[in-house]
């Protein structure tokens, strides 16, 4: 399913958002040798793919790629990712 153009700016912010959010706070917790560096990139990499989302399987996608910040939530089918969407927009 396309993203309507009149929608995607939105779409695009909120995912970006809340996806940065998962992300600072899973750093925040990490154990791991991880460094700053990998933050930064794990952070552009992520919005670079999210900035290429045209459809709501491309959503699904980038939402997949990040299953490890969803440890208790359903979001990895077109349905829960639409779902998750709606609830973001909120």
């Amino acid at each position: 399913m396309r993203i309507n153009e009149s929608n995607k700016q939105r779409i695009h912010d909120v995912l970006i958002s809340d996806l940065q959010r998962r992300i600072f706070k899973q750093y925040n917790e990490r154990t791991d040798k991880r460094t700053d560096e990998d933050y930064d990139n794990t952070q552009s990499l992520l919005v670079n793919e999210v900035l290429h989302c045209e459809t709501l399987n491309d959503v699904n996608n980038v939402v997949c790629s990040y299953e490890d910040l969803f440890p208790n939530e359903q979001v990895f089918t077109l349905e829960g990712t639409m779902n998750y969407i709606f609830k973001l927009l909120r």
